[in-house]
């Protein structure tokens, strides 16, 4: 009896990913991913988004992967379609998000001979993905059920790693591609839910002796800093035993999770940028986890350090400046455990980091100072102000360039809050999905900060996307304001600074968001931001808050900041020594 090849695939991957742990799939509607499509919507165990665009429906996957730590599913068809995922898989790539990209094709013999909505699919990604298949067209065939349930529990597997990432299947569909209403071929899954191929993670430890080690390195220095940025993967209260036996501050990107606490610095950035005060606090030992910070006067005072340790479990060499003098190729828990127990409760002298958190405070306060001296909007003022009026258990998304920055250089610590953003390759592309798809998956609040570039890049996102609630607060500075801080700005004529740099988008973002159902506020003073925003998270449906600033007078009052920082910092003769 001839059974019904595509849509028995088509139902064990959906099966099997979802014994994997999947609960959420982005579709891009096309043809050739119709046995596929169908599946996972006939699944009632998965979530199913829909999204016309497939480069929204890439970053939506990818803002649900990475907001759940979950593979998270996007399937679109053939053709240009599948090149359309190529930003998000990069994403996900560099900043390790378990991402199932799925692309359907053509059957071997109808590639390269002119058939419509074809290209060479096979590689499309390059290195990117960390595992790619170039599934066969579906046949009846005896062993095909324990092939494609192994299939499917692999490329979950993959992308979840560690080290986390994208995992491509490319699969190939012969007609008839809608289902037959014929039987299906026999598949039958592992028993009680278990996946075909369960996979029992590794434990990445030192060994003893390079332990003690390094505890005797870290006890022997007076003077270190434990630097923390995306990807840390680390619990904060685990950072906490650490920094209390070492006697360490903490210097944490908000990405990192780990911005909390008595021993975290939340304004490094600013200290760092006083030239006094980065000289005469040149750390001995630096043990960093994750990224460098976003940060550049961080990054370059770190990499000033005499010994930086990089804790690397997964070789991936996260060392620009190529500054670090050791690489720990160990989970950051275990081995902060580890240390931590080795160090043990010893008093000992406290001046260096009782030193860092008195800067913290007079930084703090001149920080505030100059914030709330105007209620002319100001994207500092912003930054902080968004994330110190979050309800707890919110999670917040932050655009590239000037956002990310200013929420690390002015927001304070908080806890009960996620910070997420594309980090991995930076870019501002896929902003709006990212966030409606961490708004899938998320609890609790989702909320955007972002520039109006970033949004509008991503304005298709909104695209279908009624149902879900999330809030942008969108900064309006009529384009790329990052580059008012670059030299670009003195070295060019204003005219092609403007036309070539800057790129001023000539829309205008409350009336796009409006066209897209979106409700929108303006905040005209900078002390409604907090309850407009308290509003808006309570409101329905996608929400907007828009606050204009200028380019020039946003770059005036950040070295205001510095300047003010510089000067409190000076005010005392006890600046913090070992």
């Amino acid at each position: 009896m001839t059974r019904d090849a595509n849509t028995t695939l088509a139902a064990v991957l959906a099966d099997e990913w979802v014994r994997a742990g999947v609960t959420d799939v982005a579709v891009a509607p096309g043809s050739r991913n119709a046995p596929l499509t169908l599946a996972l919507t006939a699944e009632p165990r998965l979530r199913l988004h829909v999204r016309v665009d497939e480069r929204s429906a890439g970053f939506f996957a990818l803002g649900c992967a990475r907001a759940s730590g979950r593979p998270a599913v996007v399937c679109c068809t053939s053709g240009t379609a599948a090149a359309h995922l190529h930003p998000a898989v990069l994403e996900a790539r560099h900043g390790q998000v378990p991402l199932m990209v799925c692309t359907a094709d053509r059957p071997p013999e109808l590639r390269d001979t002119g058939a419509g909505q074809t290209i060479n699919q096979v590689g499309l990604y390059g290195d990117a993905p960390r595992w790619f298949c170039d599934v066969d067209a579906p046949a009846q065939r005896a062993d095909a059920g324990r092939w494609w349930r192994a299939l499917a529990s692999r490329a979950a597997a993959a992308a979840v790693g560690p080290p986390a990432g994208p995992v491509h299947l490319n699969l190939a569909f012969r007609d008839p591609l809608a289902p037959t209403g014929r039987p299906l071929l026999d598949a039958p899954p592992r028993a009680a839910g278990e996946p075909w191929t369960a996979i029992v993670p590794a434990r990445r430890v030192v060994d003893d002796p390079t332990l003690s080690r390094l505890t005797a390195g870290i006890a022997a220095c007076r003077r270190g800093i434990l630097v923390a940025g995306w990807g840390t993967e680390v619990a904060l209260p685990v950072v906490e035993r650490f920094a209390a036996r070492a006697r360490w501050p903490v210097l944490a990107d908000p990405l990192s999770g780990l911005r909390a606490g008595p021993h975290a610095v939340s304004t490094y950035d600013a200290l760092l940028r006083a030239p006094g005060f980065a000289a005469a606090n040149r750390p001995d030992l630096v043990l960093r986890l994750g990224a460098a910070p976003t940060s550049a006067a961080a990054t370059r005072w770190i990499a000033s350090a005499p010994e930086q340790w990089l804790v690397d479990p997964d070789a991936r060499w996260l060392d620009p400046s190529h500054s670090v003098t050791r690489r720990i190729e160990a989970d950051a828990t275990p081995l902060l455990e580890g240390l931590g127990h080795l160090l043990g409760d010893v008093p000992g002298d406290t001046t260096w980091p009782d030193g860092w958190r008195e800067a913290d405070r007079r930084a703090r306060r001149a920080i505030d100072a100059e914030l709330d001296g105007s209620e002319e909007p100001f994207e500092g003022r912003v930054a902080r102000d968004v994330v110190a009026a979050l309800p707890p258990q919110s999670s917040l998304i932050v655009a590239s360039s000037m956002p990310v920055r200013d929420v690390e250089s002015f927001a304070g610590a908080r806890s009960g809050v996620r910070v997420l953003a594309n980090r991995g390759v930076n870019g501002i592309d896929g902003l709006v999905s990212t966030t409606l798809g961490v708004a899938a998956v998320s609890p609790g609040p989702t909320v955007a900060l972002t520039g109006d570039l970033s949004f509008l890049h991503d304005a298709n996102g909104l695209l279908g996307a009624g149902g879900l609630h999330a809030t942008f607060v969108v900064v309006d500075n009529d384009g790329g304001g990052i580059f008012s801080f670059l030299p670009y700005a003195q070295t060019v004529t204003a005219e092609a600074f403007e036309t070539v740099l800057a790129t001023p988008p000539g829309v205008d973002v409350a009336e796009v968001a409006r066209a897209h159902g979106v409700s929108v506020t303006e905040v005209e003073k900078a002390s409604e931001l907090g309850p407009a925003l308290d509003r808006a998270v309570e409101g329905p449906g996608l929400q907007l808050l828009r606050v204009r600033t200028d380019r020039a007078t946003n770059v005036a009052r950040h070295d205001a900041v510095w300047s003010a920082v510089a000067d409190a910092l000076d005010e005392e003769l006890s600046a913090p020594t070992a």
